[in-house]
């Protein structure tokens, strides 16, 4: 156990792997105060020796976004701190260093499938259940939604999923690109945990240099931050060797 919060879970998981739960299941992990606070804190300081991170909510959902029964008697200087605190929490997920592989059951809706989309992939379970039905509440998706959505799925897609709030199955997602893989009900956080140590065997520093690409950085600058390092020497010299590399992060 790395750390553990009342609202948030942190576990060092073997393969190099963090696993990170929201810890709200009575309240299908909506994002309180408390929860958010935890959440920004457990992102910001660092997995300690983990390569990847793993995301996901404890009980029937992986989130159903903002607490909107806290939200009811917030007046408007409230509701703009709450929020604040939202985009910042989610910021520090989006702005991890490590690959993050968020793991869906049950529900994924408005700020939680925008959580969910602060993840460089997502596994769903196939009963899964994605969303953006903010509309329906008189508001509109405000951490990201409308940004990140219709670079993954195309703006026409993103219109029809936002303008309507309807929900996607985990197939529908990933035939959209927003889910990377579908698997068994209750199986999600097992199969990110195993796709996350798969990712975890590779090296480190070129891991990062090639999410930061992914992300919008230089490709160029990327790619010879990893030239010269001890970690590209043992790549090419286990390859030539025909063993298995062991990279150190150096």
């Amino acid at each position: 156990m790395i750390a553990a919060m009342e609202r948030v879970l942190v576990e060092e998981r073997s393969g190099g792997v963090a696993l990170v739960t929201l810890n709200r299941p009575e309240a299908l992990n909506a994002l309180d105060d408390e929860l958010l606070a935890a959440l920004h804190g457990a992102f910001r300081g660092g997995f300690g020796d983990a390569r990847a991170v793993v995301l996901t909510g404890a009980g029937r959902a992986f989130s159903t976004g903002a607490d909107l029964k806290a939200r009811a008697s917030m007046d408007e200087e409230r509701w703009r701190a709450h929020h604040e605190s939202l985009r910042a929490a989610f910021a520090a997920v989006r702005d991890c260093p490590l690959p993050t592989v968020a793991a869906v059951e049950g529900f994924a809706l408005a700020g939680g499938l925008e959580l969910a989309l602060c993840c460089d992939l997502v596994v769903a379970a196939h009963d899964a259940q994605l969303g953006l039905p903010e509309v329906s509440r008189g508001i509109m998706p405000g951490a990201g939604g409308t940004k990140v959505l219709p670079r993954i799925v195309g703006v026409s897609r993103a219109k029809d999923l936002i303008f309507t709030g309807r929900r996607l199955d985990a197939a529908t997602a990933a035939e959209w690109g927003l889910v990377a893989r579908v698997v068994e009900p209750g199986a999600a956080t097992a199969a990110a945990l195993e796709l996350a140590s798969q990712i975890a065997d590779n090296a480190p520093l070129a891991l990062g240099a090639a999410k930061r690409s992914l992300d919008g950085g230089d490709e160029l600058d990327s790619y010879w931050s990893c030239i010269g390092t001890d970690d590209q020497r043992e790549g090419i010299r286990a390859f030539v060797e025909r063993r298995e590399p062991r990279f150190r992060g150096a």
